[in-house]
Parts: C-alpha cells; structure tokens; sequence
C-alpha cells in the first residue's frame, strides 16, 4: 500500500470512529515524520474527507473533531511535535494542510487571506509551557472575605441573610433563598485572567463569566427589579420575570430583558462594550440613545462616545465559542487572536516594527497548552519570541 493510500485509510477510518490506538499512532506519527512538507500536501489532497466549513458550515461536527483530538493524543503522548519544516503556501486552506501536527492536535481549521509573499520562518527559542485555563473565580461576600471557589469543597460556602450559597458537584455555584430579606447584601464573583466560571443567581439565571470579568449582584433579589454590574465578558440565560425585570451594566452600556440569552464583552482592552442577542429580545439603553435589539443582532457602544451602532447577522458561534470551549476567528487580525490568547493564558503579548496585516479564519480549542498553540500560529507565519517565561513578543 503506498503512503498515499495508507493516509487516505488512516484518515477515513478517523472519520467513521473505526481508528484502533495503533492507527491513531501511526497517523500521528506520519505527520510528526514529515521533514519535507510532502505529507502536508497530500493531507491537503484529501480535505474532501473533512468538512467544508467554508462553504457548508451545518455539516461541520465541532463536537466530533474534538473528541478525534482527545483520541489521537492519549494514543501516544510522548510522541515528540515535529514542524512541517517545507512552507506550503495557500490561500483559503485548511489548518490541516497548512499546520498539520496542530491541527491533528486540535481538529482546527484554518485560513490567512493575506496574499503577500510569507518572510523566512525563525524557529521559536523553547518556552516553559502554560497550561490552558479552567474553572478558577474567587467570591467576595458582603463583609468583604473571600473564598476562592476553585480550591473550595462542593456543599454550602457561606450562609448571607436569608440565602445559602452553595458549591454544586459540577463547579458551579448557585444561591438558593429561603424567604424574603429586609436588608440586601451584594456578592462579587471575579475570575482572573486564566479564569472561567459558571454562576446560578437567586432568580434562577444563568451567567458564565469569561476569563478576566466579574460580576456583582445582590444574594436576592428584592423590589421591582434586578439588577448586576459586570466587567469583562458574560454570558446571560436569564430567567423570565416579566414582573421584575432585569439589568445589567457594562461600562457605559445599560442592558434590560424580561427573560432572554445574550452576550456582553466590555473588556476595557476592546474598542467598543458588543451586546450580542441570541434569543429573545434586549434593550440596549446609553445616556444618548436606547436601541432595541432582535436575535443575530449585535449592539456597539464605543468606549469614547454614546452612540449605539446595531449589526445585523453577526456571527453567534463565534460569539459563544469561548462559553463552548474554544476559540473561533472569523477574519481577526493578529492583535485581536492575541487579546483573546493573552486572557486565557495569562500572559503578556507586546509588539514589535510593523506587524503585517493578516486576516484568519478557524477554531481552536481552548484546552491545548500555549504552546501547542503557538506552535500552530508559528506555522501560519506569525514570527515571535519569548522573553522571561510569560512574555509573547511579536515581531514583523
């Protein structure tokens, strides 16, 4: 059988969750061999066995990839990640032809649209890895004491007034009411760079907080209305209560719902607070202006002005996709795939000359260390170094 047939075998028997330990292996290791970049070509030959995401983005299984991905890499995890060391150039090409080992390693896809010619590739000096973050948030009770949560037992935490707060048995915390309370005391959930968390309120909403954000909010809710003040990034299931409706504040940006799932990112580091509806409706109000919004749609709020700029059919999977569990670009530039990377890694990114502009398209899950990842982004001809173990430096 020669080496083409025995990818495509490898490949298909991949896709229809047929592979042994031993094939998982051998593709692996197919690729880690590939001093020459011939491999590379041909996986590109056989990109007809994976998805179309570009131009058929239903038939696209993320789930199905992921779980390929855990399979390949607890077939053999000492096998050693050679680079593909022959440039491949491509225009709209999938992350398995153009970084291969990476993408065996985190089912990605990937594209650059920049059609300048790619500079010489300087190998990246060996860096101590950084772990992927995960479920890390400290709480800050109404007295002002903390309890960080991701070293804290499940059960009871903290008793506040009438209502007791409690650490499930899958991480997440809920807050659960016993009756009406005279006085209202207020919580903070904050999560540190390299941080994630889920959060059940008193009213039985739901918020997932990004890495970097916070959130404070009374332990009930009480009156004619709820209302919370986020930073950062989070994600809202909020339960109806046409009675009671809810508010968040974000910045210069006010929220209202009456039971509805959207997204806030009002990062300090971003341009602008993005309020991103998914379901339901939202009512975006500014000390200038008020702008109702309808599911696809993507409210702006500069941080420099007042003025609401509405989008229409934004991209909701790329919107949630760090809620799911990875990352996803849609024609980012490089600062914008290093403001996320910075967050979740914890981890300083500066920048060097003229960075050249690039544009990229694909996904990659958040569970991969930062140097898998980095070693992907090298392939895609993004020049960096390392300096002092947490420092990305870009260069031109």
């Amino acid at each position: 059988m020669s080496t083409n047939e025995r990818l495509r075998y490898l490949l298909e028997q991949v896709q229809r969750h047929q592979a042994t330990q031993a094939e998982y292996k051998e593709l692996l290791q197919f690729i880690s061999d590939d001093d020459t970049g011939d491999v590379a070509q041909q996986l590109d030959a056989f990109h007809g066995i994976v998805p179309n995401t570009a131009n058929q983005a239903e038939e696209y299984d993320h789930a199905y990839w992921q779980s390929v991905v855990a399979q390949i890499l607890n077939a053999d995890k000492s096998l050693p990640l050679v680079p593909v060391k022959k440039r491949v150039p491509f225009l709209r090409r999938y992350w398995w032809a153009a970084a291969a080992v990476l993408a065996i390693m985190a089912g990605a896809r990937y594209y650059q649209t920049s059609t300048k010619p790619a500079p010489a590739i300087v190998a990246a000096p060996p860096v101590k890895d950084v772990a992927p973050g995960g479920n890390r948030a400290m709480l800050t009770l109404s007295d002002g004491s903390q309890i960080p949560l991701d070293s804290a037992g499940n059960g009871v935490l903290a008793q506040q007034g009438n209502t007791r707060i409690t650490k499930l048995s899958n991480g997440q915390l809920a807050y659960q009411s016993a009756g009406t309370t005279d006085k209202v005391l207020y919580n903070t959930m904050s999560t540190p760079l390299g941080g994630q968390y889920k959060l059940i309120l008193p009213d039985g909403t739901t918020v997932w907080l990004n890495a970097g954000s916070s959130i404070n909010y009374p332990t009930a809710f009480a009156g004619s209305e709820r209302k919370v003040t986020i930073t950062g990034e989070a994600y809202f299931e909020v339960a109806k209560n046409e009675k009671m409706p809810f508010f968040v504040k974000a910045n210069n940006t006010t929220i209202a719902v009456l039971g509805t799932h959207f997204n806030i990112n009002a990062y300090k580091d971003e341009a602008s607070t993005n309020t991103t509806l998914l379901e339901g409706a939202v009512k975006i109000i500014t000390p200038q202006q008020q702008q109702t919004l309808k599911p696809g749609q993507q409210a702006r709020v500069a941080a420099a002005g007042q003025g609401i700029q509405v989008v229409d059919h934004v991209d909701l999977i790329q919107t949630v996709a760090w809620k799911d569990g990875f990352f996803y670009f849609n024609d980012a530039d490089i600062p914008t795939v290093m403001r996320q990377l910075a967050r979740w890694y914890n981890v300083e990114v500066t920048y060097e000359g003229n960075i050249p502009e690039r544009a990229f398209t694909g996904e990659i899950g958040r569970n991969l260390t930062l140097s898998q990842v980095l070693k992907g982004l090298a392939k895609t001809r993004i020049r960096y170094r390392i300096e002092n173990g947490n420092r990305i430096v870009i260069q031109p």
